[in-house]
């Protein structure tokens, strides 16, 4: 089964995400807006109960933290994709680094960059025009961060919260 482990913001940055995703993502209703903490991976039942035993001591081991959202950003020229950009802070980049360490493959494809996707796989055109629109924006949000979530990929390719793992409470 294919899995992937997220940050769901708050519900007022989701609707802000949303309010730009229902036009220009194609995936919005597949999930809702995340940070990507490990890209999708497989794996079978038996391995699955020992990542879920790491992704709990992960999370004991995790203080909740502040992130800030300021600006929109790209990552253009290589994909038409745009997004809420958060301000890289050691304590979301630690988190990140642990899920792809020990019993975690490392699939990262690339470079953390922490993020929100807001529109993506756009024509050129159409990329420039909601780029430049939203750049000009002012977007300020800050938001505190308790939890991550392991999700598992339906058949319709949406994903869904498999388990929720809360920062400092799990004991393993």
């Amino acid at each position: 089964m294919k899995y992937g482990i997220a940050i769901f913001p708050s519900k007022s940055i989701q609707d802000e995400a949303n309010s730009y995703r229902k036009r220009y993502d194609p995936h919005y209703s597949l999930i809702p807006p995340h940070i990507t903490l490990k890209e999708s991976f497989h794996t079978d039942e038996d391995q699955l109960g020992e990542l879920i035993t790491e992704l709990k001591h992960i999370a004991n081991d995790t203080k909740p933290f502040t992130i800030n959202i300021n600006k929109v950003s790209t990552f253009a020229p290589v994909t038409n994709t745009i997004y809420f950009k958060i301000e890289p802070i050691q304590d979301l980049i630690d988190l990140q680094q642990k899920m792809h360490e020990g019993k975690f493959e490392n699939n990262s494809k690339h470079a953390f960059v922490p993020h929100i996707t807001i529109a993506q796989q756009l024509a050129d055109d159409e990329y420039s025009d909601v780029f430049g629109t939203l750049k000009m924006s002012k977007f300020k949000f800050e938001d505190k961060i308790d939890r991550f979530q392991l999700l598992y990929q339906l058949d319709n390719n949406s994903w869904t919260v498999h388990e929720t793992f809360v920062f400092g409470k799990e004991k393993v």
